[in-house]
């Protein structure tokens, strides 16, 4: 366990609910840019692959606050490799995602990538529990913004807790806001294109807190329950999760989450080391007992001991101070479903 003295600077520790995808990049995907961006972390201090150290619903990065030019991401990876409409082919595309806070055409505000690109949500999708119902055909016409274990997101006006990554079923992790799976469009041809607005009534640019861009505010039509349609994912990902005796740590009951963002400090710091886990079921965290926030996208169960034992709490939705509720620095696995 890490003191919160000696912890790897930035880790952001995915869920197992998380995407990687992005798109081809100009050059062949080589990286062509400096071997190092700064503020990197030497390889000692290296987070421990997906799928160690924390189980399969564990995945590291790095949540860091800025643009990816303030922060001196490396040329041509990233956002900065992705042509539109096409799959990312090699991981230096999948190596970081910029989350600005800004304006497309009529859309303000709304999210944009390192790039300048409009991302964008999906009312077949749904937030609480997060999940993607766009695969196939409709994944290479609306490509899911991914990232690789290891990366990194630069918010820019967008509140880290806010942000999360999920699972897709193909492996790859997806981006979220608001617990909203986010996309790129294919027929955006340059920045500040939003040709996807309002596409089929479905599908809308998303603003940094997961809402429509462009919409009254409560409207809209937002699923709660995905409906799928054409290469839509199956499944609904939830799973039993162990009942335990813990308290309720919340108001009203919330719906399941699968997905949960773990600070390593109170109030979600932007620049402060976090992790994430997420999946089916029971899900150790890489880090035990490091964790004084906690970002969810509904109701679940927190454990001080490895595999759901010990003591437990229920909690819905975000907890800002995990001290309120006699839980901080204690959590060692999470119960989801």
């Amino acid at each position: 366990m890490f003191s919160k003295n000696t912890r790897p600077a930035m880790l952001f520790t995915s869920f197992a609910a998380a995407g990687v995808l992005l798109l081809t990049a100009c050059g062949g995907g080589d990286d062509g840019g400096d071997s190092k961006a700064a503020g990197d972390a030497p390889a000692s201090n290296a987070p421990a692959a997906d799928g160690q150290a924390g189980g399969s619903g564990t995945m590291d990065l790095s949540l860091r606050s800025g643009t990816a030019e303030q922060n001196n991401a490396q040329r041509r990876t990233g956002d900065w490799a992705n042509l539109p409409g096409k799959p990312a082919a090699k991981p230096v595309q999948r190596k970081w995602v910029q989350l600005s806070a800004g304006q497309a055409g009529d859309l303000n505000p709304v999210v944009v990538n390192g790039s300048g690109f409009t991302l964008y949500r999906f009312d077949k999708d749904t937030a609480r529990p997060s999940k993607s119902n766009c695969a196939g055909a409709c994944a290479t016409t609306w490509p899911p913004v991914l990232v690789d274990p290891g990366g990194k997101i630069f918010v820019d006006g967008v509140k880290p807790a806010d942000v999360g990554v999920i699972k897709r079923d193909d492996g790859t992790r997806q981006v979220t806001i608001g617990g909203w799976p986010v996309y790129r469009f294919s027929k955006d041809t340059k920045p500040g294109d939003t040709n996807g607005q309002g596409v089929g009534g479905t599908w809308f640019g998303v603003t940094p807190d997961g809402q429509k861009s462009g919409q009254p505010a409560g409207g809209g039509t937002g699923a709660e329950e995905g409906t799928g349609g054409a290469g839509s994912d199956q499944g609904s990902g939830s799973a039993g999760a162990d009942q335990g005796t813990g308290e309720a740590g919340g108001g009203q009951a919330a719906a399941p989450a699968t997905s949960a963002v773990l600070f390593d400090d109170a109030n979600f710091p932007g620049d402060g080391v976090a992790q994430g886990v997420a999946g089916k079921g029971c899900q150790n965290v890489a880090r035990p007992k490091v964790a004084s926030s906690i970002s969810a996208s509904g109701s679940l169960k927190l454990w001080s001991k490895a595999d759901c034992k010990g003591e437990s709490k229920v909690i819905n939705g975000d907890v800002a101070d995990l001290a309120t509720i006699g839980f901080d620095n204690k959590t060692s696995s999470i119960a989801f479903g």
